[in-house]
């Protein structure tokens, strides 16, 4: 995790559209429950919070961990601040429970931007992409706005560059594909930057801005479509290479992969990087604005994406949903008061500690909340002897097609995303489990597959960064007992069980009678089979 200033720089012309508000009348102010971080007692104004969410964006350099490494659970874990088991958001579909009636009657209530808005005050507005099944008819269509937001302008379903329809406040807004007026990340740029002129002054504001960019079809603006020609994906030490002693799915990868395979995984990696050029101007034209109303030094800006992404690891040309390091580890970068500029912090943190920080920030009670992440405001803060988490959860359940590819006629059912050359990013049994691990003498991953075999892959990522050995055969076998049993102990956690001590420190506490069931026989964790 990076903390540094976002450096103000030209600001460019647009015309921002006014954006009504959903509720004009209604926001109320209820500081009962938010006494902000600088208190009010001292007479300073609470601070207001920005949220920049890509979609799709990578890091290997820092960053943080999301506990799904696909959209639609990632995106239910920042605004939920809970695991997957506990949101029950499984994949990008209605079924498996993504923008679901039961999501909206269950989850959409206890979002952090709810509580920030019945609890603490502050005015909110959303503008992007929310998830993935967002607008879809079985599921209130277009009409439905979630609770908890006070300006609403959400894209319908996956993201896009042109040719969609926003939500505005409820209603159905169609955009085509002129560049000067619909060009999706200039949109939200504009009507970013409406909300900054058009806001009352009496309240603190939380924005949430998710881009569709670098998400596929990698439409970049008419003047970045030239950029970055010279450049090619990165080839590290696990490009194009076997995916030896891995998951069937990644052993079954073409290796080394074709002429064609690399061309179109290199233009993918190229037009992301052109895609976000726009989100620069976006927060550009942002940081300037709240500079020139004087609002900046008062305003913390996160900047984080929904999941990693991959070309050509392991052979797998480019998609995410894998456990590896480039699936699952995103950039965080912070700026606001009292953050000293260019520090990196090499804290274990998750994107399910978003929510418990943003409400931090606000002053509100985090024990009155059901989530399972943590408060990184004393992180940002520089807070020293600071006692936190050795280990996070990651967990995925794995989506085929119930018939065979026309396209890859050679292929049985039950796998999903094969392209290019059929080589297949997904399958129902790519539903896995792991620990993340950090603490100061280990660096570790363990995790364990839902299939006949309960495949287990181990990694040591301070011997071995790129992931490419499985030491699942040769750890300790009392190590590999404790890192199985802390996995079962976190899929099954809620809220405060979430935090324990994990194998690695001091305060954990290691009992191997629970490793086994009545018949003897070593227990393994339990995936669950049902949605909600």
């Amino acid at each position: 995790m990076r903390l540094l200033p976002l450096a103000p720089g030209r600001l460019r012309r647009g015309s921002p559209r006014h954006l009504p508000s959903c509720s004009p009348a209604l926001l109320l102010l209820v500081l009962g429950g938010c006494l902000g971080v600088f208190g009010v007692a001292a007479g300073t104004r609470r601070p207001n919070v920005v949220l920049l969410l890509t979609d799709d964006q990578d890091e290997v350099l820092g960053g943080m961990y999301v506990p799904s490494a696909l959209c639609c659970p990632s995106r239910a874990s920042i605004l939920t601040g809970k695991y997957p088991h506990n949101h029950h958001v499984v994949n990008n579909t209605l079924e498996g429970n993504c923008s679901s009636k039961s999501w909206q009657k269950i989850q959409e209530p206890n979002t952090f931007p709810a509580i920030l808005r019945s609890m603490c005050g502050y005015q909110t507005f959303f503008a992007g992409k929310y998830l993935n099944e967002y607008g879809a008819p079985d599921a209130g269509g277009l009409e439905h706005v979630p609770l908890g937001w006070s300006y609403w302008y959400a894209l319908e379903k996956n993201s896009k560059y042109y040719n969609y329809t926003l939500s505005i406040n409820g209603k159905a807004r169609k955009h085509g594909e002129n560049y000067s007026v619909d060009y999706l990340t200039d949109v939200l740029a504009n009507v970013s930057l409406d909300f900054l002129d058009y806001k009352s002054n009496f309240e603190p504001f939380f924005m949430m801005i998710a881009t569709p960019a670098p998400h596929s079809p990698w439409t970049a603006a008419p003047q970045y479509q030239k950029a970055f020609q010279n450049v090619f994906a990165p080839r590290n030490k696990n490009f194009n290479i076997h995916g030896t002693n891995k998951h069937w799915l990644i052993r079954q990868a073409k290796t080394p992969m074709t002429n064609s395979s690399i061309q179109f995984l290199d233009n993918a990696f190229r037009k992301r990087w052109q895609t976000l050029l726009s989100v620069d101007d976006l927060v550009e034209k942002l940081v300037k604005r709240l500079e020139f109303t004087g609002e900046l030094n008062n305003t913390y800006i996160f900047y984080t994406s929904d999941n990693g992404y991959h070309t050509g690891q392991f052979s797998l040309p480019i998609d995410k949903r894998q456990l590896y390091e480039f699936d699952i580890k995103v950039p965080l970068l912070v700026r606001g008061p009292g953050i000293k500029p260019n520090q990196t912090s090499k804290m274990l943190v998750a994107n399910i500690d978003l929510g418990p920080t943003i409400l931090d920030i606000a002053g509100y009670d985090l024990n009155k909340t059901q989530m399972d992440g943590m408060s990184l405001l004393p992180i940002l803060r520089g807070a020293s002897n600071l006692t936190w988490r050795s280990d996070v959860l990651v967990e995925y359940q794995g989506e085929g097609r119930n018939v065979t590819d026309p396209t890859c006629p050679s292929l049985s059912p039950g796998v999903s995303q094969c392209f290019p050359d059929c080589v297949c990013e997904d399958a129902y049994n790519n539903t896995y489990a792991c620990v993340r691990t950090m603490s100061a003498l280990w660096n570790l991953q363990y995790c364990e597959f839902d299939d006949q075999e309960v495949f287990v892959e181990v990694y040591n990522l301070t011997a071995d960064p790129d992931q490419i050995t499985n030491i699942a055969k040769t750890i300790d076998p009392e190590l590999l007992g404790k890192m199985n049993y802390r996995l079962m102990m976190l899929q099954s956690c809620s809220g405060p069980t979430c935090r324990t001590p994990g194998v690695f420190d001091p305060g954990y506490r290691f009992d191997p009678r629970l490793m086994f069931s009545n018949r003897g026989s070593v227990r393994t964790r339990r995936f669950s089979k049902h949605l909600l």
